[in-house]
């Protein structure tokens, strides 16, 4: 899906981070290789299994990390043509988005931040990698985003390189920020494993989160009023359904291990994952996308 040239692209709530070193994160202690393999494939599309990580205390700094604005991120045909660009636009235009959608009573909306960071950097719920993947931290109401992970979404899992397939990651980890919004985040942790688990039902309801903002995103007006992205294409669709089947816990599994575990999901399977985005599609209201309110995942 491609942003319109001339939408502007406010990036106030988005910063770069970089030079924060290739050390091993708090997940990756472990080591290296398979161990990082499947630590990615656990942290993937979730900040909920990191929060745990945190030790209550303010995340020690790297003195020789640089922190800037992504400046010369201002239009969609900066998204366009710069990955950094399209991750910020993404985020944009889902916090101007759901600004307009968000109807929780329990707490007024309120955007959350971008990271877009290289090889390592620190959050509130631990130390951010590549080797983790991109997360939401509800701690510090955060995205982290190393867009090195594309790279590994597309040659390692075989999703597909078009624009709304890493999109579609951007718009799922918002859809975290949503969830905690709502208080219902939470429930991951209290029951993360397991095909019907709170796990699976939180990463499926930030799936069809995303299916909402992808549906809208070509209404949703930028800050000068031209819509952030042109009209959805079937390829456009297409796109993103390959991420969300790339990474679906069936999928995972049998590539990692060779057989399928439901009762170790914690994110849903292909299928389920490509539905609940569609089931996004189609809906007029969050709450359409309960996925507690069901049986049939």
């Amino acid at each position: 899906m491609s942003f319109n040239e001339g939408a502007r692209i406010d990036t106030s709530n988005v910063e770069h981070r970089s030079g924060g070193g290739g050390g091993r994160g708090p997940m990756m202690a472990g080591g290296g290789g398979l161990v990082g393999l499947i630590v990615l494939l656990i942290a993937l599309f979730t900040g909920v299994d990191l929060s745990g990580l945190t030790t209550g205390t303010t995340p020690a700094t790297n003195p020789n990390e640089q922190v800037a604005q992504v400046a010369q991120c201002e239009t969609g045909a900066d998204a366009n043509t710069n990955v950094d660009c399209r991750v910020a636009a993404t985020a944009n235009s889902a916090e101007v988005f759901w600004k307009q959608t968000y109807n929780g009573s329990k707490e007024a909306f309120r955007p959350a931040k971008t990271v877009i960071y290289e090889s390592q950097t620190q959050s509130a719920c631990g130390t951010a990698s590549n080797q983790v993947g991109p997360f939401y931290c509800p701690l510090d109401e955060k995205i982290y985003i190393d867009t090195s992970f594309f790279n590994i979404l597309e040659k390692q899992f075989g999703s597909s390189t078009g624009a709304l397939a890493q999109e579609y990651v951007v718009a799922h980890e918002y859809g975290h920020h949503i969830q905690n919004l709502y208080g219902v985040l939470g429930y991951a942790q209290q029951d993360p494993k397991g095909a019907k688990s709170g796990g699976v039902r939180v990463e499926l309801m930030a799936d069809c989160f995303a299916g909402m903002w992808a549906a809208h995103a070509e209404s949703t007006p930028s800050s000068n009023g031209e819509p952030f992205l042109k009209k959805l294409t079937e390829q456009d669709i297409k796109d993103a359904l390959s991420a969300a089947e790339a990474v679906g816990d069936d999928r995972i599994q049998e590539k990692t291990t060779g057989r399928v575990s439901p009762e170790n999901f914690t994110h849903g399977s292909a299928a389920q994952r490509q539905n609940w985005f569609m089931t996004g599609m189609k809906a007029n209201s969050p709450q359409q996308c309960d996925t507690f309110a069901t049986d049939s995942l």
